[in-house]
């Protein structure tokens, strides 16, 4: 993975631990952001800005579509996790007195837009630990909503939510581009995850997969001109049927081809290396933290590691000043880091260093 690594100019200063809140931005994804704005500055923004526009949308769905093993027609574009989730949890239909599963341990992310749901629509939401989300589910359940990988401590959803009769909601923001992701092997119809994270990509991208059977049954929230099958139809125009129907209303061309290279970038060093990578190197650096005493959280096979340290924000400073980047999980004893293709062992030294 060298060649990955000198992909990252940051990796020449820090070790940077912390694709889990944004991933590290490539030479290859800066040059290709740029050269869309410097397209724009020397032509303008016309037609042909538009039919760029329309292409890197194209090669953006095709490409975050093979990431989470689905049909391009079956991925939306949207700006982060938060708006996928919100765009089923609005659009689905939920009423007064159904209830909503979610864990005990999610993200803001999705947490304030089930609090919302509460206030305005009037369902229950019940919080569970994960583990336990599928057994939770009763006869007033209407929706599964949690992570996929969860944020705090690495831990997976259980399998059993592929089994349920009911639609299932993953954040999966800890998990598209940092673990293998197949959403019609995991059952779910609905899939959200960020472009920035793990995909390594501009702030302002992600994705909602639906699932095709539930596509009818999630109906577009104010359709714009990019969710119309015929925009110039005016009134008669009808939004697409499928997972287009949801895309964000705009995005400029350099955020486009910002999350096209970074996603080529990825892809280039193979996405079966690039998994086993970050997972083997996030299991490494547990086992490190053990040796030294540190009491790691309980977690899956992922690439996020948790560990307890008495004071976690002046413990993260204190790294930032060694030239480590990871992150305090506010409200938690937990310091994290999140381990990518592109850390290496050096990586894990300086860390611990910065631990002592």
């Amino acid at each position: 993975m060298d060649d990955l690594r000198a992909e990252f100019p940051v990796l020449e200063h820090y070790a940077f631990l912390n694709a889990g809140t944004c991933g590290p931005l490539a030479r290859t994804t800066a040059q290709a952001m740029r050269a869309e704005v410097d397209q724009a500055l020397a032509e303008g923004r016309a037609g042909a800005h538009f039919e760029r526009m329309l292409a890197l949308r194209d090669r953006q769905r095709a490409a975050y579509a093979g990431v989470v093993g689905a049909r391009p027609e079956d991925v939306a574009l949207t700006t982060s996790t938060s708006e996928g989730m919100v765009r089923v949890l609005a659009g689905l239909g939920l009423r007064a007195g159904q209830e909503i599963v979610t864990s005990d341990a999610e993200h803001p992310g999705l947490l304030g837009p089930l609090a919302a749901a509460r206030e305005h629509l009037g369902v229950r939401v019940r919080a569970v630990p994960l583990a336990d989300v599928a057994d939770a589910v009763g006869p007033e359940t209407a929706l599964v909503a949690c992570s996929h990988v969860g944020w705090l401590r690495g831990d997976l959803a259980p399998a059993a939510l592929g089994e349920l009769e009911i639609p299932v909601l993953l954040d999966g923001a800890q998990g598209a581009g940092a673990i293998p992701v197949d959403v019609r092997a995991l059952g779910c119809a609905f899939y959200a995850a960020a472009g920035q994270k793990w995909l390594c990509g501009p702030i302002g991208t992600g994705l909602l997969y639906v699932a095709r059977e539930w596509q009818e049954r999630l109906p577009a929230l104010g359709p714009t001109y990019v969710n119309l099958e015929t925009p110039a139809e005016g009134l008669a125009a009808r939004a697409y049927r499928d997972a287009r129907a949801h895309d964000s209303g705009s995005a400029s061309n350099e955020t486009l081809a910002g999350a096209v290279a970074a996603h080529d970038v990825l892809a280039a060093a193979g996405w079966d290396a690039v998994h086993v990578q970050a997972r083997t190197g996030a299991a490494r650096l547990a086992e490190l933290l053990r040796e030294r005493g540190f009491d790691v959280a309980p977690r899956a096979e992922t690439t996020l590691v948790s560990w307890s340290v008495a004071e976690p924000e002046a413990a993260k400073a204190r790294a930032l000043e060694a030239g480590v980047i990871i992150r305090d999980l506010p409200g938690t004893p937990y310091l994290r880091a999140s381990v990518g293709a592109w850390n290496d062992e050096g990586d894990f030294e300086r860390l611990l260093a910065a631990l002592d």
